[in-house]
């Protein structure tokens, strides 16, 4: 197999992730990024990164449901269909990258869901602060999941929530599980 326990391939992951949650900030969604990745393979993936060499992105995504008033666009599900439609075996060969932890009962079904159904076996969390998610959820159906604490993620989700409550409270589904709302 390959080393997806390197600490260069979670930064490396997070830091396309970051990208996509930055571009979302910019564009006044919601700053929340998701890729999809595999370790650099010759029989595996779509897109190298030039700087490294060692991973592929199959996909990346960000949260775009206020910019393209979207019920279904959160990052996970973007970087889902940007990737389009992969064999089964580089599924199970791929990280899903995101830098918030997903939404609990709004993602059981949709996002977690869907790394579920592909078989995606390793799950990469910039911050899991800021909300209450699935991580248990993924962890009772086998998927390890890291989470990171990134600084960098904290910050764009403590800044969004404060400023944007409301439609941050409709992205989780009118949840009152937002734990860190910065006041």
């Amino acid at each position: 197999m390959f080393d997806t326990q390197s600490a260069n391939f979670d930064v490396q992951g997070l830091s396309v992730a970051l990208i996509q949650a930055e571009l979302g900030r910019r564009e006044g969604g919601i700053p929340i990024g998701s890729a999809l990745i595999s370790p650099l393979d010759p029989d595996v993936g779509t897109e190298e990164v030039p700087a490294s060499g060692r991973i592929y992105i199959h996909g990346h995504g960000r949260n775009q449901r206020l910019q393209k008033s979207s019920a279904i666009l959160h990052a996970e599900m973007d970087a889902l269909e940007k990737a389009g439609r992969l064999a089964p075996e580089v599924y199970k060969k791929a990280t899903m990258f995101t830098t918030l932890r997903f939404a609990s009962y709004v993602h059981k079904c949709m996002c977690t869901g869907a790394i579920l159904l592909y078989g995606i076996p390793r799950v990469v969390i910039g911050e899991n602060t800021n909300f209450k998610g699935e991580e248990d959820l993924l962890r009772s159906r086998g998927v390890e999941v890291v989470v990171l604490d990134n600084q960098r993620c904290k910050e764009l989700m403590r800044e969004f929530i404060r400023y944007h409550p409301e439609e941050w409270d409709e992205d989780v589904g009118g949840s009152k599980e937002t734990s860190a709302r910065a006041s």
